[in-house]
């Protein structure tokens, strides 16, 4: 009882600094002006080229640019180290230039001939632009993800290796749990007798959407939204589109094209309707994952900018609203643990029932 007790004094404790990452980062970076929630708020949430940990402390990511001169790469502190400013449609713009290029809203472009940026049309810049490879935060965060499912479910493979038959401990009773219940009550069920090929890909899928959710609740670490991020989710759905495509039978195609016991002229109206649900599909779940995970951080951060625009109005409004906000972070942050942990299940369960309906037999 002792031990549950100091888990959640454990967990409120860091719940409580999650909650105020946001202030310290935008005290530091504040004297630009007034204080602009839109802004701040899209800041945290959107991809960048550093890891901000904390005030002025960052990790710079490495710049890689194909240009015409061939492949460049050098570190992004060089941009952020060089911050400009230039009046574009009469509003001021802020960049970062290093050399040939800028980058503006973490896009690099290269450099105007005349003026650093050429224009400016539905806030993107006009200029040209090279080709990114660039590791960014939320590629940093996928690598380290990667890294942390090799170190697992290697270390977990390698002892059924060397203790075949045995009971599992350590690392392999926590991962077994979940293996099992990943198999036995999503794969199985939703798929039937052809479940067990898929079972691999829905693993890696599951684990790697959980850890990438709880890494991005880790205080101090620079705030990664890596399933926020709409390229990463492309990305998952497209495999899920792939796997389900190369594994249609001819029951799941002669479903779609032409329906059985279906009159002909509708046909013509429910063949257009089958066919575009293999796209809708997948894009449903990447928007579902993106939105939800992008959703916790911009509430926590909205309830941040709340505190803060009270606080320019008077001390004691300030306070109040910022020990509320405060208080229904650490309420977000517990909600946002099972939220990590449930819109991974719900992908794995969805793509799940895809290659079940792919796969099945026809019923007589």
């Amino acid at each position: 009882m002792k031990s549950v007790r100091y888990n959640i004094l454990t967990w409120s404790f860091l719940a409580v600094f999650a909650a105020l990452i946001p202030f310290q980062n935008v005290q530091a970076g504040g004297g630009d002006g007034p204080f602009n929630a839109g802004e701040m708020i899209m800041h945290h949430i959107a991809d960048a080229h550093e890891i901000h940990i904390i005030g002025d402390f960052a990790i710079y990511l490495p710049v890689i640019l194909y240009t015409d001169n061939g492949v460049e790469i050098f570190s992004s502190s060089n941009f952020y180290h060089n911050k400009q400013k230039q009046v574009v449609n009469g509003v001021e713009e802020t960049f970062y230039e290093h050399g040939n290029f800028i980058m503006h809203h973490e896009t690099i472009y290269y450099r105007g001939a005349a003026t650093a940026i050429e224009g400016l049309e539905d806030g993107h810049l006009t200029n040209t632009a090279p080709l990114d490879f660039s590791i960014t935060k939320s590629v940093f965060g996928m690598f380290l993800v990667i890294a942390l499912l090799l170190v697992f479910f290697g270390g977990a493979a390698r002892k059924y290796q060397r203790n075949p038959g045995q009971a599992p401990s350590g690392l392999q009773n926590a991962l077994e749990p979940f293996i099992l219940f990943i198999r036995d009550e999503v794969a199985r069920p939703s798929i039937g007798r052809h479940a067990d090929r898929f079972v691999p890909f829905l693993l890696t899928t599951f684990f790697f959407i959980w850890l990438s959710n709880m890494l991005g609740l880790i205080p101090f670490i620079g705030g990664f939204n890596i399933t926020g991020t709409l390229a990463v989710t492309a990305v998952l759905a497209f495999f899920v589109l792939v796997l389900t495509t190369i594994s249609g039978n001819k029951h799941y195609w002669g479903h779609i094209f032409w329906p059985p016991g279906v009159p002909l002229p509708i046909k013509f109206i429910l063949v257009p309707i089958e066919a575009a649900q293999i796209i809708i599909k997948p894009f449903v779940l990447m928007v579902r994952l993106t939105a939800n995970i992008t959703a916790g951080h911009i509430i926590i951060l909205a309830f941040v900018s709340l505190a803060l625009i009270f606080g320019e109005k008077g001390a004691v409004a300030g306070y109040g609203v910022g020990v509320g906000g405060v208080l229904f972070m650490v309420f977000m942050f517990f909600l946002e643990l099972l939220v990590a942990f449930l819109q991974a299940y719900v992908f794995t369960l969805l793509a799940a029932l895809y290659f079940g309906d792919a796969t099945q037999e026809a019923h007589h």
